[in-house]
């Protein structure tokens, strides 16, 4: 009898100050075993200081078909852009 694992994402973070990275995907029947498997694939060489694994299905995201609707309301925040303003001349090096 072959039984299957939940699948858990996995996440290193290199070094202090940086953000964590996906690095892949492990199976395993828990969140503590899914961190031991996540440690000897992803970690070997002590390339992480620190492991988040998420369980795959927990997981939401977005629809790449509703792309537009997500993302374009910031298009009409110009705004939000540094060319939507203009610099005094004593600045204007920047």
């Amino acid at each position: 009898m072959s039984t299957v694992f939940p699948q858990w994402e996995v996440f290193v973070r290199a070094r202090r100050g940086l953000d964590h990275q996906h690095a892949g995907s492990v199976h395993a029947p828990d969140g503590e075993t899914a961190l031991r498997a996540a440690r000897d694939l992803f970690t070997r060489r002590q390339e992480g200081v620190s492991l988040w694994v998420v369980p795959s299905n927990e997981i939401v995201a977005s629809d790449p078909a509703d792309v537009g609707a997500l993302f374009e309301p910031a298009a009409d925040k110009a705004y939000r852009f540094p060319t939507s303003y203009e610099l005094p001349p004593e600045v204007d090096h920047m």
